[in-house]
């Protein structure tokens, strides 16, 4: 017997795994449902990544393709179906940025190797290395949770909504995993200046 939700109890709508489980079985009424519910963070992060509207939309359609043809890989043991599609499309669209890079870059970057840095651009460089290290070692004194948010929204450049979907926690835990990272960098790289 199925159970029927109480008279003035909204129907539950299906979650983005049992979807993806129904899309796996060739389910095309499944596709439909999670379409709307992904398409949107997918084309804004690839959009975020390539920051050209038209890549973005060719990246998203690839995106939406490859989750119904790569359904049954969906593994549930290894995260949320959310991250599962956010994952692809991040992947995709640093693919796509750097085949873009490929195609209109070389002549550029062979020319660029013959050309002897000015000296205040090396000390530029070496100020940036320096500084990458002590964001390095500032971000190993995060927790994993920390240092996991941190990472997705200002490496990957998710939104807060996409950090929350891909780690399958409420936004507000999110936003406040990226707060009080934030604030202990700030913390940590305070104590490294004139060091």
């Amino acid at each position: 017997m199925d159970a029927q939700p109480a008279v003035g109890e909204p129907e539950r709508s299906p979650t983005a795994e049992s979807l993806v489980a129904a899309i796996a079985r060739g389910d095309a009424a499944a596709f439909d449902a999670l379409y709307p519910r992904v398409a949107g963070p997918v084309y804004g992060l690839a959009l975020r990544v390539l920051r050209d509207p038209h890549l973005a939309q060719d990246v998203a359609q690839d995106v939406l393709v490859e989750v119904w043809r790569q359904a049954p890989r969906f593994d549930p043991s290894k995260g949320s179906a959310m991250a599962w599609v956010m994952t692809i499309a991040h992947r995709r669209a640093v693919d796509r940025v750097r085949r873009e890079e490929t195609q209109s870059g070389i002549a550029t970057r062979a020319a660029a190797v013959h050309d002897v840095p000015h000296a205040d651009e090396v000390h530029a460089a070496a100020e940036r290395s320096l500084d990458a290290v002590r964001v390095r070692r500032a971000m190993s004194g995060l927790s994993p949770v920390q240092r996991e948010a941190i990472e997705l929204a200002y490496w990957r450049g998710y939104t807060h909504q996409e950090v929350s979907a891909v780690l399958a926690v409420p936004l507000g835990t999110a936003k406040t995993r990226i707060r009080d990272g934030l604030i202990r960098l700030r913390d940590a790289l305070g104590e490294g200046v004139g060091r």
